[in-house]
């Protein structure tokens, strides 16, 4: 816990002047956007959350206040004034808008956190390179999709990049910044400075497919899904095996739970689409069955495990 409040210390007290990014535009107000808008917004900087529903900015203000509400009492434990101050200031420097072309009007950097689908994308993209200034930065937090696909609508290939956040962004410090062959070294480093800005450790990253956690996570999640579908293991075990053998703190299909099944089988399937020969991003047809009974993990309350409501 206490690393957690120093880095959160640290993301308050950053000197944003340095940056040259101010004023930052969110696309989609969802888990991801909330929270990175809530992370920029505590590293002092303006943040305008986009949504065409006015639910999910509701549902987007109310996650905002409880989490900023909790940061505050653990950094001001023993001064609610402080504590109310901190929360006040966060809050004051986020405006939730429905209109996506007069959000970034003035933005210095818009972020894409919406549905993974690469025809909405490019909608939402040939609408974004109309409206916003020449010199605003784009970029997408998508886990999956191409980042050169996406810029390919766009005239400013030299000012888009990948900023691939984690859930829950206020606590995962992971920043993986990707740059397609366009992207240039005045955007690159714009991005990284930025991301160190609001209390992120960046990595870097070509435009390969899941970047590297994905890379790496997926077609792990994958063959575990196989040996239960093998009958090599149980759940519990293969699960257990990989926290106590291998010190993960949650197992694969656990994680699998965790993130959506659902999630997974888009992640494989579009892979695999695109890369026919490579056995690491073969769907796994027990996962797929899963799916199609509406077993989603976690969010339908049964995947791999139950979940009680």
């Amino acid at each position: 816990m206490a690393t957690i409040g120093n880095m959160l210390k640290r993301s308050f007290s950053t000197n944003v002047a340095k940056h040259a990014i101010q004023n930052v535009t969110i696309i989609g107000g969802g888990l991801m956007g909330s929270g990175i808008a809530q992370v920029t917004a505590q590293a002092g900087q303006s943040v305008t959350l986009v949504d065409v529903s006015n639910e999910i900015l509701k549902k987007s203000e109310t996650a905002i206040q409880t989490s900023i509400a909790r940061v505050a009492k653990k950094l001001h434990k023993d001064d609610p004034t402080a504590a109310k101050q901190l929360s006040e200031g966060v809050l004051s420097r986020i405006k939730y808008v429905h209109d996506t072309e007069k959000s970034v009007e003035n933005a210095d950097l818009i972020i894409e956190a919406i549905i993974e689908n690469i025809e909405i994308k490019h909608k939402l993209f040939k609408v974004l390179d109309q409206a916003a200034p020449k010199n605003t930065l784009f970029a997408s937090n998508t886990s999956s999709l191409s980042i050169a696909e996406i810029a390919s609508v766009t005239k400013r290939k030299d000012k888009f990049g990948g900023l691939h956040f984690f859930n829950p962004v206020p606590v995962m410090k992971l920043l993986e910044v990707i740059r397609i062959p366009e992207t240039c070294d005045e955007t690159y480093n714009s991005m990284m400075a930025w991301g160190k800005s609001i209390g992120k450790t960046c990595i870097t990253c070509k435009d390969t497919p899941g970047f590297v956690v994905n890379r790496l996570l997926v077609p792990y999640i994958a063959e575990a899904v196989r040996m239960l579908e093998r009958g090599d293991a149980s759940a519990e075990d293969i699960d257990t095996a990989m926290k106590l053998g291998a010190g993960y703190p949650m197992g694969p299909l656990e994680l699998a739970d965790y993130t959506g099944l659902d999630t997974g089988v888009f992640i494989l399937e579009g892979w695999h689409k695109k890369f026919p020969d490579n056995p690491l991003f073969k769907p796994v047809e027990l996962q797929k069955k899963l799916v199609e009974q509406g077993k989603l993990g976690r969010k339908s309350g049964e995947g791999f495990y139950k979940y009680s409501k």
